[in-house]
Parts: structure tokens; sequence; C-alpha cells
């Protein structure tokens, strides 16, 4: 992938060798109850303060910066930025750029804390995605999903929840799943990440189109990601049997299957998950 020398977002919050304070119910259980009790018109902070307060505090100690996965960092959200702007406005819509946070152990988000174990995330109540870089090192050793695209299609995909969250698409989406059991909520879940997953898909086409970054390899990087973070996959390695109902992200199948899709066609409008009777 093409990146050096690019411009850099300057929307990138650099909070690497910070304590990130206490972690409130295992990280990113309290983000899922702060999105809810957000959703359900309460105050999130306040849910949450009695569990702040007992929560232990995780100190953060300083660690040697690397300017090189925080530079590409800065490069891809700028490419996103440049994407996304672009497309909004073709649709007469105002694009409004996310902040990227990056940390290391532990932070505080807008919908709570969480540790690096929990992987990058969007918070939809502050509009910002969160990252750990040491995940690029887990992606690919331990997911063994290597290059610099597969990389990008992490933070795409993230920038992705933002867009549904600009579009409207995740506030209904999380209403509709107060309304229903855990299997259906799940079920949208899925629905929710393959639609992020197309939307990076969509921005790599686009990407491709204004800056050439692509080089030989960089899509198949991407799709070995998408296929190591499948819920069957993860499941079957973590437990040893799959559980189709808990699952909140998708099959790996299905996650390569959006991303391409996206990536072929580029255009929004063929990314419909919630429509695609095969995911019910």
């Amino acid at each position: 992938m093409r990146w050096r020398g690019e411009r850099e977002s300057e929307n990138v919050e650099d909070r690497r060798g910070i304590g990130g304070g206490k972690i409130i119910g295992g990280g990113i259980g309290a983000i899922i109850i702060a999105v809810i009790v957000y959703f359900l018109g309460g105050n999130p902070n306040s849910v949450l303060q009695s569990a702040q307060q007992s929560a232990p505090v995780s100190h953060t100690m300083p660690v040697a910066a690397d300017d090189s996965l925080k530079e590409f960092s800065a490069v891809v959200l700028g490419y996103t930025e440049d994407v996304w702007t672009k497309l909004f406005a073709e649709q007469n819509m105002q694009y409004k750029k996310p902040t990227l946070v990056l940390f290391t152990g532990s932070v505080q988000s807008g919908c709570g804390g969480a540790s690096a174990a929990t992987g990058p995330f969007y918070c939809p109540l502050d509009q910002k995605v969160y990252l750990d870089l040491s995940f690029f090192q887990e992606l690919r050793d331990r997911f063994r999903a290597p290059g610099n695209f597969a990389m990008a299609y992490v933070i795409a995909h993230e920038v992705g929840h933002h867009v549904q969250k600009l579009l409207g698409i995740s506030d209904k989406v999380h209403a509709l799943q107060q309304r229903t059991n855990e299997a259906g909520a799940n079920k949208l879940s899925v629905k929710l990440e393959l639609q992020a997953d197309f939307f990076a898909g969509v921005w790599a086409h686009h990407a491709q189109e204004m800056k050439d970054i692509l080089d030989p390899g960089d899509i198949e990087a991407a799709l070995a990601a998408a296929n190591a973070i499948g819920d069957d996959r993860l499941q079957q390695e973590a437990q040893g049997y799959v559980v189709p109902d808990a699952f909140t992200h998708g099959t790996s199948a299905q996650r390569m299957y959006w991303f391409k899709k996206g990536f072929d066609t580029g255009d929004m409008a063929k990314g419909d998950t919630f429509a695609d009777n095969t995911l019910n």
C-alpha cells in the first residue's frame, strides 16, 4: 500500500503512554452498556458512575512511540476523510470527520472504559475511533494477516461505523435491538458489522481511484484480515465449537464477501445488509 509522503489527518488524538483510568465491566461490556443506556434516553455517565468508583485503576507505563505506525494510521484516516467527504458531497451531505484516538493499555471513551483486549472500536457517543497500535502486531502474529492494507482495513471498518452513525443507520439499529431478544439483537449486530465491512470496501475502491494507493496483493491482505476475525473462526479457536446465535460480527465468509462487494462496486447503495434475507 502506498502511503509514505501523503497527507496525515489532523484529527488524531495521541494518548499513548497515558493511563486510561478505570476499566468498567471488562472494557467492551461497559461500551455496550453505555450505548444501550444512551439510546434508551439515559445518561451513560451517571449509570456507570458506581461501577467506575469500584473498578481498579489501570496505570499504563509509558512506551516508546511507534511513530511509523502513528503516521501510517494518520495517513489512512486522511484517505478516509478524502473519500467520504467526496461521496457525501455527491449526495448533498456534509461529512463530519471522526477523531482517531491512539492509546496504550486502556482508555476512557464516551462509551466508558476499555482495554486493549477490546480491540479497535468506534464509540457513537463521542464519534471517535479508538485504537491501540499493538493490535496491528496481533493482527500479524495471532491472526496471520500481515501487511499495511490489512491494517488499513481495520481503520476503514471502524470509520465505516462512523458513516453509519452519520447516515442514521446505527441509531435505528440500536433502537430495534432494544425491542427484540438477544438472538435478534445479535443478528442486527451482524448486519451492522457486515455493512461496515462493505463501507470499508467502498472506501478502498474510491481511494484507489483517487490516490492509486494499492499494491499487488493488498486486497488479498484485507480479505485475509476479514477471514481471520470472523465469528465462526474465532469461536472455533476459542471454544472448539460454533454458536451461530451468538455471532455479532458475521462469519469469515460473510465478512470477506461484503468487503469484496464494496470494493468491486464502489456503490454505497449496494450495501443494504438489512435487506439481505440470507442474513436472517
